[in-house]
Parts: C-alpha cells; sequence; structure tokens
C-alpha cells in the first residue's frame, strides 16, 4: 500500500472540503480562498473524523502510482488555502534590476532590452530593492503547482552560470561554482 497515499490530510479550522461525485471533483474553501481538482474516477475520497482520505479501488499498479498522488495534491490544496505559500528569488548580477506594477513584473537582467512578464493574477508578486542587497521578487499565492510554474519561469529568463554565480535563483539556493581556466605556464 502507499506509504504516502494512505496518511489521512488533517482539515485546520476555516477549512471546507467537499467531494462531487457526479464530476469527481474535490473542491477546498480555506481563509485564502478556493481549490477545485479533479481526480480519476476510480478513487474515493471520503471524509472521516475531521480528515480527508483517499481510497484506491484495486492494487493495479495504475493505481497505487495514482494514490499517493491524490492525496499529495489534496495536501497542497488544504495548506495552500489555509496557510498560502510563497516563492522567493534574487536576482544576482551588476545593474539587475526588477520591479513589480499590479501584476507585470519588469526586469532587467543584462541584455539589451527590459524583460516584461504577466503573472496571473492569483498570484501576487512584489519587487524589494534594498540598498547593498540584491533585489528580490517575492510570489504568493494559494495554487502550489501555479507558483512553481509562475517561479520558474522567471528563474528560466537568465539562469545562473557557474563561474560567477549571475542570474537568478531562489533565496537560499546552493550553486555549485566552477574553477574557471587556470593560468597556462
Amino acid at each position: 500500500m502507499s506509504r504516502i497515499g494512505r496518511l489521512p490530510i488533517e482539515l485546520p479550522k476555516g477549512v471546507t472540503f467537499n467531494f462531487s461525485e457526479a464530476d469527481h471533483q474535490v473542491t477546498v474553501k480555506g481563509p485564502k480562498g478556493e481549490l477545485k481538482q479533479r481526480i480519476d474516477a476510480d478513487f474515493k475520497v471520503t471524509l472521516e473524523e475531521g480528515n480527508v482520505v483517499v481510497h484506491r479501488p484495486t492494487e493495479q499498479k495504475r493505481h497505487k502510482a495514482m494514490h499517493g498522488l491524490y492525496r499529495s495534491l489534496i495536501n497542497n490544496m488544504v495548506e495552500g488555502v489555509s496557510k498560502g505559500y510563497k516563492a522567493q528569488l534574487e536576482l544576482i548580477g551588476v545593474g539587475y534590476k526588477a520591479t513589480a506594477q499590479g501584476n507585470v513584473l519588469d526586469l532587467s537582467l543584462g541584455y539589451s532590452h527590459s524583460v516584461i512578464v504577466g503573472i496571473p493574477s492569483e498570484l501576487k508578486v512584489q519587487a524589494i530593492q534594498e540598498k547593498g542587497q540584491n533585489p528580490t521578487i517575492i510570489l504568493e499565492g494559494i495554487d502550489k503547482q501555479l507558483l512553481g510554474q509562475v517561479a520558474a519561469k522567471i528563474k528560466s529568463l537568465r539562469s545562473v552560470e557557474p563561474y560567477k554565480g549571475k542570474g537568478i535563483r531562489f533565496v537560499g539556493e546552493y550553486v555549485r561554482r566552477k574553477a574557471g581556466k587556470a593560468a597556462a605556464k
């Protein structure tokens, strides 16, 4: 049996859970918002003693694989609507800047032009530029998948190079550095 799939999901206060058997859709509402997720028609999701439990129908390999997936997706939804998710990216490089106006992010990344990124309305974006610190982009939202996808897209605009460490990285991310060319003599 799936070790992740069999774990119950505890619902915090203020979070409501609903599973519609007609269209196999899980709906989770909380203080930060509402999320919906469609699941496979074979699976059943029940509410038992304040905990959400995902049941798989058989021991087929496909069902075993999906069991842990659906449990993790529902757990991420519960955590998102109760606490929310946050991603912090820092820009490392001379002249790298970030400004946010509404849900539009304007980045100066050492190219001949500035890069403008539209952020989905489900996420909040904030750009912080403190003196003596690297510019930081803060993304906040309730959907973990969407947040990670947008953060990865921003990060791919100027990926970190291994020689000087310039580029966009997550705060606290370790980048393995290379030595470069040694003096030939």
